[in-house]
């Protein structure tokens, strides 16, 4: 037996190595960071708990295990974009960061959060393991991070996993109706899960074949599970945008197949907010505007950190004539998503004209021309502005840069689809145009 000042010794020696070993774990694991600091926020700092989710890095090795990655990070976005409780930055600025050896601290400063969602995922046949770490940026610290190691068809309760932890290290409380949104994931088939996940990478393409491809996959998941809301969704997208892209010589037919898939869609899951997205974007088209703002209102109701739904409301309610109500969706939605694609600011232009405030509509509308200089339709509308503004210099170049891109450009076939429902505006909008020097 060892004598009682031994013991000592080999309990202050034990108790030693043990907090040796956790100060090595702890830098190992949960390393501190450099804290981003709150009066450097380029945006004001919300007043709820605010985060962005990094794009998880694919670890896989395979190119094609790309989309699978993308998906999971998307699925984290919109299930905590269900609550009110939190403000969670767009998937579109989040992925600006997308492969970019960029600090933690410059994220949370740049896009205005003080949570970061950072992880990796590594996918073997039907093996996956994925980490996850949740980062106080102001704090400079982890407030966790794991690792799991699951069979693939255990995907969806991993994600719902994932989420919880972070509701939870964020003291987030959530109603009832908030878990079951949250938790309620609408794919149950690993099949329908990496179908989808590669149909969301092909509509953000915007290529010919990539929207063919993207409908083809809606109706293999629909084959596949007709219980399912997302294949039903995928054939919607794909008729609307045949219609609105010109792609179909009867766009009213496809505007009627998206509408029935819409509403098929609702019909399974009356609480999915893409669904009344979609519906509130035909109920415009067909000038069904108290409609098209009640889908509008129950999108966001479902939704309140969809920047995307914030910003399709925003449009539906300028065609309504309601310019001072969509305002405030359009700066929800931009400050939702600091990076967003140029239709964000050809949406802020348009209140900003429905309001007659034309100087600051051009300063959106060069914001959407830069984002996207090849897009006509930014071109378009700065041709419009500045006929509007007399300056026919540069509204004559703005629309020989519009004939350059698409010649077979027609201002009566063009506004046709728009559904204003003042008319006196859109009188005004078509005068601007052949003031511009763009043919009827």
């Amino acid at each position: 037996l060892l004598k009682p000042g031994v013991w000592a010794t080999v309990i202050i020696a034990t108790i030693v190595l043990i907090l040796i070993g956790y100060q090595v774990f702890n830098k190992t694991i949960a390393p501190e960071f450099e804290p981003a600091s709150i009066e450097n926020m380029a945006l004001p700092l919300p007043d709820k708990p605010s985060i962005a989710v990094l794009p998880f890095d694919n670890m896989s090795g395979n190119k094609e295990d790309e989309f699978f990655s993308d998906g999971i990070t998307e699925n984290i976005i919109t299930a905590i974009s269900k609550t009110n409780k939190l403000f969670v930055i767009a998937r579109n600025s989040s992925f600006v960061y997308k492969g970019k050896p960029v600090m933690v601290k410059q994220i949370a400063e740049e896009l205005g959060v003080r949570y970061v969602l950072e992880g990796s995922v590594q996918k073997f046949e039907n093996q996956v393991r994925i980490t996850a770490q949740l980062i106080d940026a102001t704090a400079g610290h982890h407030l966790w991070a794991e690792r799991y190691d699951r069979n693939l068809k255990d995907i969806f309760s991993l994600q719902d996993e994932i989420t919880m932890k972070i509701v939870t290290a964020l003291r987030i409380k959530l109603t009832d109706g908030e878990q079951a949104r949250m938790w309620g994931s609408q794919h149950k088939n690993i099949d329908v899960f990496l179908k989808a996940m590669e149909g969301n990478k092909l509509y953000r393409s915007f290529t010919k074949a990539s929207l063919i491809r993207y409908g083809q996959l809606g109706q293999e998941i629909v084959d596949i599970d007709p219980d399912s809301t997302s294949g039903y969704l995928m054939l919607g997208w794909y008729n609307y945008r045949l219609a609105l892209l010109g792609k179909t010589k009867n766009p009213k037919e496809h505007i009627g197949k998206a509408f029935k898939m819409a509403q098929k869609a609702t019909s399974l899951d009356e609480s999915d907010p893409f669904a009344h997205v979609l519906l509130g974007m035909i109920y415009s088209l067909r000038r069904e505007y108290e409609k098209a703002i009640a889908e509008g209102e129950r999108s966001i109701e479902l939704f309140p950190n969809g920047a995307m739904a914030h910003g399709v409301f925003a449009s539906t309610l300028c065609y309504a004539d309601m310019p001072d109500e969509a305002m405030g969706h359009i700066t929800q939605a931009i400050r939702l998503n600091p990076s967003p694609a140029s239709w964000y600011y050809v949406t802020l232009g348009k209140c900003y004209r429905g309001k007659g405030q034309n100087e600051q509509a051009l300063t959106a509308y060069k914001k959407a021309l830069h984002l996207n200089p090849k897009a006509m339709v930014n071109h378009m509308f700065l041709a419009i502005i500045y006929a509007l503004l007399d300056r026919q210099e540069e509204a004559d170049a703005a629309a020989k840069k519009v004939l350059e891109i698409d010649p077979n450009f027609s201002v009566r076939l063009i506004t046709k689809a728009w559904p204003y429902k003042n008319q006196d505006y859109l009188k005004s909008l078509v005068d601007a145009m052949h003031k511009a020097g763009l043919p009827d």
